[in-house]
């Protein structure tokens, strides 16, 4: 028997599938990596802790179902988080954390780029907005504030190219890695001359450019033996996680959206233009050439409710974040819509799309006196999918989309997709016990192997069997506190600068 596995780097967890050659789930694991917080804008990972983790849980798969079932694993295609940068040294060794999508500390950059003729010309280039998340302004934050370290990086890196690169020895990234960067010319598909002198670099000190479906090299021996596995096995350099969520779901043309709730969210569309945008709101991401996966991320998805949950959960089990959620939820659930006037902005992380402000912090707005915990926890809730709509809101400005495709861990809890009908007045398309983040690692390399001709194709097998349909006496108190919500976020700009300002005197 034969199999492919998937292994999507994920921002709190790693994610490892395996699937039949008909795409039928064998099995799955995952194992958490921790993300630290030092100071309020920054956010790093440790690189050799998720290579770790990611061996472990690979690993104890294989000798846990695929070994003992003698499945031949034909295929490893890999998957990832976007915007994370690694410097190494010229042995390859990361010369600290990674800084990952949630770090902000390339605020000042950021904006002195998005300010200028030169970031408007960069935006149009890349594709990617100018917002600290991205690697062409964590790589300018370096240089302005690190420059003895700057000096000796020989490569910057994502994350999943410092995995391939311990695998496999090679240096590579994927177009869709690398379209997320500020970095990459999206239409041309090479290195960005404006971004690497913005940036201090050359394209040397980046990894090879190279198509989803490229080979990463052979899988070194000492971890053939390892883990199991021949020589042939195929490494897939594969592609980014919101393309893989997209293609998973099945959305390859107009008239449908998909909206990934996990521990950030995004909007996303797939076509073959550009969405151009004066605004600069929106990404443009290459899945391959000529196909385009565009729209909207935020910060603040599922890891606010997270945050949430270990703040006001009651814990009777203290090891089971799970389960308090899910009690959490059971609360919420008996509040009407609206939460009673209760709003929360979730801007817990600063904000990406539509707002694209580092600054934006949490708010809680409204409180009145009949309020109590159930109220927060519904608030809480809304204010993430209030989010995602208001990036949807914009989104529809450029294309229209009658129905949604929701997936992640929080988007297909059933508040979750209920209520993102319910306030986009939308029929939702999910399949429950679905990693489509996974599915589109699948397909991708069922593509690479000839069981799909393209990805068209690809996407067109996939069927999201269950559908949910908006309960319409809702939509309307949504709407109302929604525009609440949409004018609080843009009003408070200044105190959110102000308070931020507080703390870095």
């Amino acid at each position: 028997m034969e199999c492919i596995i998937t292994i999507e780097l994920g921002t709190n967890a790693i994610r490892v599938y395996a699937f039949d050659l008909n795409g039928i789930t064998i099995g799955s694991l995952k194992g958490y990596c921790p993300t630290f917080h030092s100071e309020p804008d920054h956010s790093e990972q440790d690189p050799d802790q998720i290579f770790i983790t990611m061996l472990y849980v690979l690993k104890n798969l294989l000798n846990d179902v695929l070994h003992p079932k003698k499945y031949k694993v034909l295929c490893i295609c890999f998957s990832s988080s976007m915007h994370s940068i690694l410097p190494v040294d010229k042995t390859g060794s990361p010369m600290g954390n990674a800084i990952t999508w949630a770090d902000n500390r390339a605020n000042k950059e950021a904006a002195q780029l998005k300010n200028s003729a030169l970031g408007k010309k960069i935006y149009n280039s890349t594709g990617t907005p100018l917002h600290p998340m991205s690697p062409l302004a964590k790589i300018a934050w370096i240089k302005n504030n690190e420059m003895a370290k700057f000096k000796q990086v020989s490569k910057f890196l994502s994350l999943k190219s410092y995995i391939l690169q311990q695998l496999t020895g090679e240096y590579m990234t994927d177009y869709s890695i690398a379209s997320a960067t500020g970095l990459l010319n999206i239409h041309k598909i090479k290195w960005d001359p404006d971004s690497m002198r913005f940036a201090g670099i050359k394209p040397s000190m980046l990894p090879d450019l190279v198509p989803v479906f490229t080979r990463a090299g052979k899988l070194n021996k000492a971890y053939q033996t390892s883990l199991g596995l021949s020589a042939d096995t195929k490494i897939l350099v594969g592609s980014s996680d919101g393309c893989m969520a997209t293609l998973g779901d099945g959305v390859s043309g107009e008239g449908v959206a998909n909206i990934t709730v996990e521990d950030s969210g995004a909007i996303r569309v797939m076509g073959d233009k550009v969405l151009q945008d004066e605004k600069q709101r929106f990404f443009n991401y290459l899945l391959t050439e000529n196909r385009y996966v565009s729209g909207g991320p935020t910060n603040n998805g599922g890891i606010i409710f997270e945050w949430f949950t270990r703040q006001f959960g009651d814990f009777k089990n203290p090891f089971d974040i799970e389960q308090n959620m899910l009690e959490l939820i059971a609360q919420a659930s008996k509040i009407p819509a609206g939460s009673g006037g209760l709003l929360f902005l979730p801007y817990l992380l600063g904000e990406r799309a539509p707002i694209w402000n580092a600054n934006a912090r949490g708010v809680f707005f409204g409180l009145n006196i009949t309020h109590e915990k159930a109220h927060f926890v519904r608030a809480a809730i809304e204010g993430i999918l209030y989010e995602i709509y208001s990036i949807g809101k914009t989104l529809q400005e450029h294309r229209n989309f009658k129905s949604l495709s929701i997936n992640g861990s929080f988007g297909t809890l059933p508040i979750f997709s209920q209520m993102i009908a319910d306030i986009f007045n939308k029929p939702v398309r999910l399949r429950q016990n679905y990693h489509s983040v996974s599915y589109g690692s699948y397909l991708l390399a069922a593509t690479e192997m000839g069981i799909y001709k393209s990805l068209e194709e690809a996407a067109k097998s996939v069927k999201l069997t269950e559908l949910i349909t908006p309960n319409k006496k809702n939509h309307k108190p949504y709407i109302k506190h929604y525009e609440i919500f949409e004018r609080l976020s843009t009003k408070l700009s200044s105190e959110f600068a102000d308070i931020v300002a507080l703390q870095h005197p």
